[in-house]
């Protein structure tokens, strides 16, 4: 990646690097903010974007990710040791283990809720973490059933499955049991 100082002077470098790249939404709203800094040379604005990198992806890929991280709350702004936004720490994270399947609930500082989860059908699975790029709820409940239904939906897809090694059958009937046991607990706690 080519190092660059944002200035008033670097619209033509940035037009260059749009030409050159397939950018995706995020990353044209980032640069769509640095060029209307640029357009009201506002050296101030550009001074805090160039603080997230020393390369036009660089800067768009931690600005957005320091966005999606105020979404939770979360206002630090800390690198890694390779230049990339720091993942922030979620709270209350909490594993609900479901037979070989695992969802991860957190919480952001703001009280806003999202899940992650590794999913395993017997040998054949998968996973994402707890991210500010996740879905967001307002409540832990609304987060676990949104999981909840998600992995239920995953398993059920795979039942009958003539691929028996990578979708064992006993492992997923298991995991299904597990995430009803996990439901009825929630519309208990939804009745008091």
């Amino acid at each position: 990646m080519e190092n660059i100082v944002l200035t008033l002077e670097s619209k033509n470098k940035l037009m260059e690097y749009v030409n050159g790249s397939r950018l995706s939404r995020c990353e044209q709203a980032v640069l769509d903010d640095i060029l209307v800094a640029i357009e009201k040379s506002n050296h101030e604005e550009l001074d805090w974007f160039n603080s997230f990198g020393d390369s036009i992806r660089s800067i768009l890929m931690n600005v957005h990710a320091y966005r999606k991280g105020l979404e939770f709350g979360f206002s630090e702004i800390a690198f890694d040791k390779y230049g990339w936004f720091s993942r922030p720490q979620f709270l209350d994270i909490e594993d609900i283990k479901l037979d070989a399947s695992v969802i991860h609930l957190g919480r952001g500082i703001n009280n806003i809720w999202t899940y992650g989860m590794n999913h395993n059908f017997g040998l054949a699975g998968g996973g994402y973490g707890l991210s500010v790029y996740g879905k967001q709820f307002q409540s832990r409940k609304d987060a676990l059933a949104c999981a909840l239904a998600e992995l239920k939906q995953m398993m059920t897809d795979k039942i009958g499955d003539s691929d028996t090694s990578n979708y064992k059958q006993p492992t997923i009937i298991a995991t299904i049991k597990a995430i009803d046991q996990q439901l009825v607990g929630l519309v208990q706690l939804s009745l008091f």
